[in-house]
């Protein structure tokens, strides 16, 4: 008898297609510089996303605060490149979502200049034609900032890969109940963990945290349109 175990069976599967552009593309992230922030965002509001927009749902609510806060925050708002740093006047926003052929980010266009509905609407879009196989390359470029959300899924943090050579991406955790200090008193809230990575060549940390803080203090806001 042989002292030697037998290897395990085992398969080779190629890289292909979508994984192997996303392999690539995480090599080229992975070499960039970037550093991470966080915060804990009462999502009580955000959480109201029905009540404002048929169909609308908390994932939209993050897309409407994150273009708004870019917009105000232009220097987040970039691609950067070897030697220089394109901004952008609008926010394109890029939402990260798992297919049976991969993780693919398409593209809400235009976000900056939608409401919560046509955020709603777009997103619905895109999102469905991914998980059916159905996107174009226009659906899948142009994106100025990436939101990738595995709080469904039950992460309370994690750190995103950059979405090279989008400057910043932002991480979105679970919804957790947490007891807290509010302006009433201490109180349980609905709190989730948000996590920016940001490219330190084109982003420091004081426009990255200025950026989180706005876009913090826009999920905490009361929707327009939804009741108290």
């Amino acid at each position: 008898m042989s002292d030697v175990a037998e290897a395990p069976e085992s398969v080779v599967v190629p890289l292909k297609g979508l994984k192997r552009t996303a392999a690539r593309r995480m090599v080229q992230a992975w070499a960039a510089p970037v550093f991470h922030l966080n915060v804990g965002v009462d999502m009580t509001e955000a959480s109201k996303a029905k009540q404002a927009a048929e169909g609308a749902t908390v994932t939209d609510v993050l897309v409407l605060a994150a273009a708004a806060a870019l917009v105000e925050h232009p220097d987040v708002n970039v691609h950067v490149g070897e030697d220089e740093v394109t901004r952008f006047a609008k926010a394109h926003v890029g939402i990260a979502v798992a297919t049976p052929k991969g993780l693919v980010v398409p593209v809400v266009h235009g976000a900056s200049d939608l409401d919560l509905a046509g955020i709603a609407a777009a997103r619905k879009d895109v999102v469905t034609r991914a998980r059916g196989g159905g996107l174009t390359i226009a659906d899948m470029t142009g994106g100025t900032f990436t939101i990738s959300n595995l709080g469904m899924m039950g992460i309370d943090r994690f750190d995103a890969i950059l979405n090279v050579p989008q400057g910043a991406i932002l991480a979105v955790g679970s919804t957790r109940q947490q007891y807290v200090q509010t302006a009433d008193g201490p109180a349980w809230r609905p709190i989730a963990e948000l996590t920016l990575t940001c490219d330190h060549r084109a982003i420091d940390g004081a426009t990255g945290a200025a950026f989180l803080s706005a876009l913090a203090g826009r999920l905490a806001a009361p929707i327009p349109g939804a009741s108290a």
